[in-house]
């Protein structure tokens, strides 16, 4: 099993003799040799780590800057001799709410430095460190023995889509029993509804823009050429395609999802114009009632002098008048 060393940082030595766990200390005679990977993870950039990041491997102090801070997007930063590059998993909070979960990368000739953005205290440490605690069971097993950086990396990254593309796959399952509650019409509390409704469609467009920069990111590192070995070309072309992949299926849920909230927004629309309907309905039937109650009313009293004959004949009419009213609206269908 790995051990965390100095610094809070995880350092690995990957050759075709397994994996080794130096210290921190031989950081640099480990990136002389040619005869294996160096593989460091960082699960909380903090001053320790930012100083072997800066002494060590010489990055860039803007790079460095982007690991301790958190960065609202993705990028990537072709620089001398590697490559910056900052990529989000999504990671479901409460209330429908979706962290966005920052891993950002070094790649070098022979090394790959992983670094754990910060991170909202509500997202639990495991949920951080999910795509590299992945790689490196594959790693601890045998299953994966990469031969170059971009190897390893694809490794990570891969994982980090495939977490996209579950991702997904979850909100969908909520998205099911959405759809069935609005067609059959037992929606149960409509306040609690709509707020899983739209918490469905925030998430589903949380990780369609995560996967959609991912592919840009990866696009754009197609295109730098001289940045990426003729063996890293492939990986980077499928990782284009991953994310091109679960962008289509988070688009593809949206769209359905807006499908439903569509149906919804009908049902109700028609459930109010049918009320709406009715009462003016009511409000024409009763009028010719009101206007005649009006006008007796303020000149006949219910006494002994009343004229229960006069009194009689006016009920009648309005009895005979409400009976028209109701005959003729249910002949126009109305009823």
């Amino acid at each position: 099993m790995s051990k965390e060393v100095a610094g809070g940082m995880d350092v690995r030595f990957v050759s075709d003799e397994g994996i080794q766990q130096p210290p921190v200390e031989e950081l640099a005679a480990l990136l002389a040799r040619d005869d294996g990977l160096v593989w460091v993870d960082i699960p909380v950039c903090d001053e320790a780590a930012a100083q072997v990041l800066a002494e060590v491997f010489g990055f860039h102090p803007l790079a460095i800057r982007a690991c301790i801070e958190r960065n609202a997007v993705p990028k990537v930063r072709a620089y001398r001799d590697h490559v910056f590059v900052v990529l989000h998993a999504p990671e479901l909070g409460t209330g429908g709410h979706v962290h966005y979960v920052e891993l950002d990368q070094f790649i070098g000739p022979r090394y790959v430095v992983t670094v754990h953005g910060p991170v909202n205290p509500a997202v639990t440490p495991e949920a951080a460190l999910r795509e590299t605690r992945a790689v490196l069971g594959r790693l601890e097993a045998g299953r994966l023995r990469p031969r170059s950086a971009f190897e390893l990396s694809y490794a990570i990254v891969s994982a980090l889509a495939q977490g996209q593309e579950a991702f997904v796959e979850t909100v969908t399952r909520q998205v099911w029993p959405l759809e069935q509650r609005v067609t059959s019409g037992h929606l149960g509390d409509p306040e609690q509804f709509l707020e899983e409704l739209f918490g469905a469609r925030h998430g589903l467009l949380a990780v369609s823009n995560m996967a959609t920069l991912g592919h840009q990111i990866y696009g754009r590192m197609s295109a730098l050429g001289r940045f990426v070995p003729p063996d890293g070309q492939p990986l980077v072309a499928d990782l284009e395609d991953q994310f091109a992949r679960v962008t289509g299926v988070a688009d593809g849920q949206v769209r359905y999802l807006e499908g439903v909230i569509e149906f919804y927004k009908a049902r109700t629309d028609t459930k109010v114009t049918i009320a709406a309907e009715r009462l003016a309905l009511i409000a024409v039937l009763t009028l010719p009632i009101t206007a005649l109650s009006s006008v007796y009313g303020m000149n006949i009293i219910v006494n002994d002098r009343t004229d229960f004959p006069h009194l009689a004949a006016v009920v009648a009419a309005m009895a005979i008048i409400s009976g028209i009213l109701l005959r003729w609206a249910k002949r126009q269908g109305w009823l």
